[in-house]
């Protein structure tokens, strides 16, 4: 799962991403549009919710302002707890919110289990809509059809240490070939560091690798899809990031069993020269020991002035087939996803924009964004949009893939093997 707000949160407790177990049961849709009462509304919580808490509220503000007799309800729901939240809210519609914010891997599960309403027309009159992402907005989409309003997205980057880079002479690397070399160097010249934080669980510092070689998670044919994390391109791709995890770059025994969180947060405590992080970490990064001794590049590609394939995170805005106020549901959705509150998020949380025209507003005024910018408009990627990635990453397939490689408990072709059986069995199940 990659919601990002998990990932703030983790960045800063150390609490491992958790998957989620597949929603089963869902509603019908209402035939009620009440123009006035109470819109129930669930977002994430946060570590620290004051800063979100007050843009909403602001937006609360302006819509009860415009539409007379009505209150809105914010309940700011626990991550971790979200599917049997979401779970319970399918099976009896009265426990259910209007709109609810919702993580970009989540949609095909909810989708599947009829919780959440079709809002392609919807779109078609929203004018800001034009605006948004194209790759972004297909992270809200099931079958061509838009079940979620992307309200921010999360990608990674490559950061780096300032300080090493110039005391040793060093740039940042031009291609991926050049970042485990780059890191062994860094390591032999200053021991105490790791060259690079990268950990045996990190599925999204992995995945771009696998992307760059011209590899992937999976194909689809007809609507089904079939493993190809097992072909002789996603192989190499993995092979190069597990050399990324060695006594000469980042020990096995320190880095192994770490995801992302733990991999940034080595970088954070000023144990390592680079790390891949993503702009959700930029707060967490700036409070701690390389503060003002950092920057960001994006992480390259193939070829000298290419940029690797990044996963698209993110949280979505949705509206649940058994409202009642699907009208004044729409109206919220489409002001607190629109781009006046967009720009407040991201002056409040740093969550970047999913609107073209403020994605380039932002980096034009942040030279800390321009690198996730440009990483966006390389373009991303995504997991396979099917109810079996739930269960996928519940059973945790690709981190178990990663640290099988980098432990040496067994070889590429082995742990891809498995991997790709145990995908399968998923889709076809």
């Amino acid at each position: 799962m990659t919601i990002r707000r998990l990932a703030a949160v983790a960045a800063l407790v150390g609490l491992a991403t958790v998957g989620c177990a597949p929603v089963q049961s869902g509603p019908t849709n209402s035939a009620k549009d009440t123009k006035d009462g109470t819109l129930r509304v669930w977002l994430f919580d946060e570590v620290n919710r004051a800063p979100k808490e007050a843009v909403v509220n602001e937006a609360i503000k302006e819509f009860t302002a415009s539409h007379a007799g009505v209150t809105v309800d914010v309940q700011y729901i626990q991550v971790n707890s979200r599917a049997e939240r979401f779970k319970a809210a399918f099976s009896d519609a009265k426990s259910a919110p209007d709109v609810a914010e919702f993580g970009n891997t989540d949609l095909a599960n909810y989708v599947a289990a009829g919780g959440f309403a079709d809002l392609s027309g919807d779109l078609g009159g929203w004018s800001e809509a034009a605006d948004l992402a194209p790759k972004i907005l297909e992270t809200g989409k099931v079958e061509g059809k838009t079940y979620g309003v992307p309200w921010f997205v999360g990608v990674r980057a490559l950061y780096y240490r300032t300080d090493v880079f110039t005391e040793l002479g060093l740039q940042p690397p031009k291609t991926l070939a050049e970042l485990a070399p780059l890191a062994r160097q860094i390591r032999k010249a200053k021991p105490e560091l790791y060259g690079i934080s990268v950990g045996g669980k990190y599925t999204y510092g992995m995945l771009p690798f696998v992307w760059s070689a011209g590899g992937d998670l999976a194909k689809a044919d007809g609507g089904k899809f079939a493993s190809s994390i097992d072909s002789a391109q996603s192989r190499a791709g993995l092979g190069r990031y597990a050399e990324l995890i060695g006594e000469d770059i980042c020990p096995p025994s320190a880095c192994a069993p770490n995801g992302g969180d733990a991999s940034v947060q080595a970088f954070v405590a000023g144990k390592a020269a680079m790390t891949i992080g993503g702009d959700f970490n930029r707060k967490a990064v700036e409070a701690g020991a390389v503060k003002g001794k950092f920057a960001v590049v994006p992480l390259p590609g193939e070829t000298a002035g290419s940029i690797a394939p990044a996963f698209a995170g993110g949280n979505l805005l949705g509206i649940t087939r058994s409202t009642e106020r699907r009208t004044l549901a729409k109206d919220f959705l489409q002001l607190l996803a629109g781009k006046k509150y967009q720009r407040q998020m991201y002056t409040a949380m740093g969550n970047l924009p999913t609107f073209t025209d403020v994605q380039r507003e932002v980096s034009g005024n942040d030279q800390f964004t321009k690198p996730f910018i440009a990483t966006l408009e390389a373009g991303t990627r995504f997991v396979p949009v099917t109810p079996a990635w739930a269960k996928i990453d519940a059973q945790t397939v690709l981190p178990n893939m990663i640290q099988q490689v980098v432990t040496k408990a067994k070889t590429v072709d082995d742990a891809t093997a498995e991997a790709a059986k145990l995908m399968n069995t998923a889709f076809t199940s």
